[in-house]
């Protein structure tokens, strides 16, 4: 009963090493290729990654459009003004500036500021490089 154990073990530890050092069905190709692929969408450019954003957690598109007023101002019109008086988007969506595109309508927005508050310097500058790329 003990040998049948031992050799029971020892196939296991065997098997799992054979395993370990060779992916089966798998070739190394395949594993540099993901590698690559993953590297190429990390490296996407800010206005990428800031379109994702916008249209995806962000939920930005909901009330802004590129070219029209919906509930807030187009991104053209965000990104002109915020050129025109030198503003700083990344700072007013982190909630540490006042609102210079349209005052008035600050109170819907505010409602989603907490939303950009959470979000990284990288994802911040990110929308800010998507809404400039749209301004010009």
């Amino acid at each position: 009963m003990k040998k049948i154990l031992f050799l029971s073990a020892l196939l296991a530890l065997a098997s799992c090493k054979k395993e370990s050092q060779e992916p089966f069905g798998k070739s190394t190709e395949s594993t540099t290729e993901t590698y690559t692929e993953g590297e190429t969408a990390k490296a996407a450019t800010p206005e990428v990654l800031g379109k994702e954003i916008f249209e995806g957690k962000g939920n930005c598109v909901s009330c802004h459009q590129v070219d029209q007023k919906v509930i807030g101002p187009s991104i053209k019109e965000i990104g002109k003004i915020y050129l025109d008086k030198k503003g700083d988007i990344v700072t007013f969506l982190k909630g540490n500036a006042d609102p210079i595109v349209d005052p008035s309508q600050f109170a819907v927005m505010k409602t989603n500021i907490p939303i950009t508050q959470a979000m990284s310097d990288e994802e911040l500058k990110a929308l800010e490089a998507y809404i400039y790329s749209n301004s010009k």
